[in-house]
């Protein structure tokens, strides 16, 4: 039974959500509060998180942001701020789907089970690595490349996994500091300029036939997922 953590300050709202995600066959635990659930989630590991934005004691962006810094759980935002920027800063940090208020509970219930399926089938795929595939291992800070390996620093495998998750994607250097360091004040944007050198250069020793991570001139850098 997957478990399920609802973190919303509308009392009756996250009453009917832990309902319609219970009546589904969902285990659901509860938190109004944000700085709660960021210290609730320190110590337990729900399979996805139903986070509201606007949150008393820290809110949804910050809650997320945290945690794309060291997992991959599921999100699914929720707020009644509608504006497209909140939608794609939203997305940019690592959100995997959106939601904007009000929004039906069956709705709610349909994206849970398709964000869990999406991910129960990405997890597979990386625990079944194909031969011509950018492995990253998180647990020993590598990357392999068939038989080839490269040592990465802790920084770098940061930065490779939160390119890579969003193909294509262009991260702007502000974005790579704030989804990477636990404190972007004493970051420079040379800094950021200087890990991706490395790790361009370590990757291509592995595959001298594919340029992974390539600059946006005027805009930052961005993954390229067609891997041969």
């Amino acid at each position: 039974m997957s478990h399920i953590l609802i973190v919303e300050d509308e009392s009756h709202l996250a009453d009917l959500e832990r309902d319609y995600l219970k009546q589904a066959g969902f285990d659901v635990t509860v938190i109004n509060r944000g700085d709660e659930a960021a210290q609730w989630l320190q110590k337990n590991e729900p399979d996805l998180v139903v986070l509201d934005l606007m949150l008393p004691g820290k809110d949804g962006l910050d809650i997320c942001r945290d945690l794309r810094k060291s997992s991959e759980l599921p999100v699914i935002m929720t707020t009644a701020k509608v504006e497209e920027v909140d939608r794609l800063i939203g997305l940019e940090i690592g959100a995997d789907d959106y939601l904007c208020k009000p929004f039906s509970l069956r709705e709610l219930v349909a994206r849970v089970k398709a964000v869990l399926r999406r991910y129960s089938s990405s997890v597979e795929a990386e625990s079944q690595p194909q031969s011509g595939q950018l492995v990253i291992s998180e647990n020993d800070t590598r990357a392999c490349f068939g038989k080839s390996c490269t040592e990465l620093t802790i920084v770098e495998v940061r930065l490779l996994m939160l390119l890579r998750k969003h193909p294509r994607q262009i991260f702007s250097r502000d974005q790579i500091i704030d989804g990477i360091y636990d404190d972007r004040r004493v970051v420079s944007d040379r800094t950021v300029d200087s890990h991706i050198k490395k790790l361009r250069k370590k990757l291509q020793e592995i595959n001298p036939e594919h340029n992974y991570i390539q600059s946006v001139y005027g805009a930052g850098y961005r993954y390229d997922a067609e891997e041969i």
